[in-house]
């Protein structure tokens, strides 16, 4: 199961994907640039088995009333050990297909002592 609606195993391995190291129960953050004047929205799509995501917060950054840019912050932790996959797709609100995507592959390991 899926937390949306894209497939994870559908993108292609040969993507760009970032590798990043965590400890099961340690929380991990990813930030991302988003522009909401644009319409543009990220949302991740991962294995709910795996991963949990325990915040998403925007900090907005423009210093104009009429735009609505920032950092939005994902917060997620590791629910099982290995190698699990993390996909964020920017989504606009008029489009079908995503403009953009991230890939994270994410290698959880036990805490020490366990």
């Amino acid at each position: 199961m899926t937390t949306s609606k894209t497939d994870i195993r559908s993108i292609p391995e040969s993507h760009d994907c970032r590798t990043m190291a965590t400890t099961v129960g340690r929380p991990f953050v990813i930030h991302l640039w988003e522009d909401r004047t644009r319409g543009e929205l990220w949302v991740p799509s991962y294995e709910a088995t795996s991963l949990t995501l325990l915040s998403d917060e925007f900090l907005r950054i423009a210093s104009n009333n009429a735009v609505d840019n920032g950092q939005r912050t994902f917060e997620f932790k590791a629910v099982t050990p290995g190698s699990h996959r993390l996909v964020f797709e920017k989504r606009m609100g008029w489009k079908f297909t995503a403009e953009d995507r991230r890939v994270f592959q994410v290698e959880a390991v036990n805490p020490p002592g366990s």
